[in-house]
């Protein structure tokens, strides 16, 4: 069987965890004998690992009238335009490509997978990594989510990352429930993970990784850190990631009087976001809504206890991490003090966590992906 998949992002050029995701399923659905993806992003860099797919990028597909057309290979200001031209390379790939199913990610590609599902006549597919529900905090931009209703409205069945998402997309995009599914995300496993180790060090640190936004709930994570510093002085906070907010974090590390305990590194990607993790006592995940999240994951995957807020869909599978909710910045102040006081909790935590994200895998999603394939192809 071949997916042609429409994708926007795939490492190791990654803003969030929709290039992550990417490349974590499409890698598991490849250990199928029979399986074979065609992945079209905007434009790849060609440094991309084409090992177990194959990669066409939309920035040198001759539409017709047209010629190439240039893509950012991001989330530029003309964002929708991008969105409309690659539709346009969409309708090019469906008439020269050979597939039996179309697999959009994401909004940004579901006006190309609903082209290339009228030219093709194949059935479509899309997976709802996030919505704009989750990204606004409500506030919807109604041109988004015109995009993501068609696409949804359009599809043969939709693909969710948590049972958080598939209400969502039930209850507010007006979808049949028998239409959508979840599929958890999972994690990629570590090559050499015995390379990923903590450093001896007096001060415990408290990291917070990803986009500094107002879906992550950064402010959230600000003031639980000035409540973890009224108990004790033996911790640093890091807020390691890029976004709109992060002035206004920094404004307000300041406003608390601990800006001496609080670092912003920036944006991190690959090997440095595992080294970031090792190294620190405690990742906490604070997100007003998250569709997944695959951070914390990540972070239990080499050892470092997780805090997560109950608005998050890895809340549904996770049972070895701390679970509060994302305004209660007492309990996550009560959690972080907890784990970087007591080792006895640090060391279970660590340990019963890394045990149970190793045995969650993509190849586990993959399969799943490929039962909704066949389904939707057997009653085409």
């Amino acid at each position: 069987m071949t997916a042609l998949m429409f994708g926007w992002e795939f490492p190791p050029h990654i803003l969030g965890g929709l290039g992550t995701a990417s490349y974590g399923l499409t890698r598991g659905m490849a250990q199928q004998e029979d399986m074979h993806i065609t992945f079209v992003l905007p434009r790849p860099w060609g440094d991309e690992d084409q090992s177990f797919l194959r990669i066409i990028g939309a920035n040198s597909v001759s539409v017709p009238g047209r010629g190439c057309i240039e893509f950012s290979g991001r989330y530029p200001d003309n964002l929708v335009e991008e969105i409309g031209n690659y539709e346009a390379v969409a309708c090019q790939l469906a008439w020269t490509e050979h597939f039996d199913i179309i697999h959009s990610h994401d909004w940004l590609t579901y006006p190309a997978g609903v082209a290339a599902k009228h030219i093709s006549g194949k059935p479509l597919v899309i997976h709802v990594h996030a919505t704009d529900f989750d990204r606004s905090r409500g506030n919807v931009n109604p041109t988004v989510y015109a995009i993501e209703r068609r696409g949804m409205d359009e599809a043969d069945h939709i693909m969710c990352v948590s049972n958080l998402t598939r209400q969502t997309v039930i209850e507010k995009y007006g979808q049949d429930p028998s239409k959508v599914s979840t599929v958890h995300n999972a994690v990629e496993p570590l090559e050499h993970p015995e390379e990923f180790v903590k450093h001896e060090r007096k001060d415990k640190i408290v990291t917070f990784l990803g986009r500094i936004t107002m879906q992550k709930g950064p402010e959230y994570f600000v003031e639980a850190a000035a409540r973890v510093l009224e108990k004790t002085n033996g911790v640093r906070f890091v807020m390691a990631g890029s976004g709109d907010m992060m002035t206004k974090m920094i404004d307000l590390v300041a406003k608390r009087g601990i800006a001496d305990k609080f670092h912003f590194p920036g944006f991190m990607r690959g090997r440095q976001v595992q080294e970031v993790l090792a190294d620190s006592d405690v990742y906490i995940m604070p997100s007003v809504s998250e569709p997944f999240g695959i951070s914390p994951l990540e972070a239990m995957q080499v050892g470092c206890p997780s805090i997560i807020s109950h608005q998050s869909g890895c809340a549904e599978i996770l049972q070895h991490a701390i679970k509060t909710d994302y305004w209660d910045i007492d309990a996550m102040a009560d959690a972080i003090y907890a784990i970087v006081k007591y080792p006895a909790m640090y060391k279970s935590l660590s340990e019963l966590g890394r045990e149970e994200v190793n045995n969650i895998r993509w190849y586990d999603a993959g399969l799943k992906v490929r039962a909704i394939y066949d389904k939707v192809i057997n009653h085409w």
